[in-house]
């Protein structure tokens, strides 16, 4: 059999193809929050999105490493069902761990915002 991808053409390729990050993560309840940490190490908090829509919380990052040409991204969406006070949720990102608050508010209204991340 024909091998048509010599090794040469697939280290070209997947040097240029973005890594897919994958993260453990904790989620805990508590009476009045919702609490879910992330392991994110490497990424600078300027990298990482993190925004609420419609009881959906989206959690993206993307780094390009301009030395190596290499690009690594992340993109997980929780759902959540109870209602948020989206006002008062906020993340922080230390030591490669995202924590992200949700407080629990009954007869939240969910418009959807966008959630500043803070170091």
């Amino acid at each position: 059999m024909t091998n048509f991808l010599t090794p040469s053409e697939t280290q070209h390729r997947s040097a240029n193809m973005p890594t897919v990050f994958d993260s453990d993560f904790e989620l805990y309840e508590g009476d009045n929050e919702f609490v879910l940490t992330l392991e994110m190490p490497g990424f600078d908090p300027a990298d990482i999105s993190v925004a609420w829509d419609s009881g959906v919380l989206n959690i993206g990052a993307q780094q390009t490493n301009e030395e190596r040409g290499r690009e690594r991204t992340f993109h997980r969406r929780f759902r959540f069902p109870k209602e948020i006070d989206e006002e008062d949720a906020y993340a922080e990102y230390n030591n490669g761990i995202l924590e992200v608050t949700l407080p629990v508010t009954e007869g939240a209204v969910a418009a959807g915002r966008e959630i500043p991340v803070e170091s």
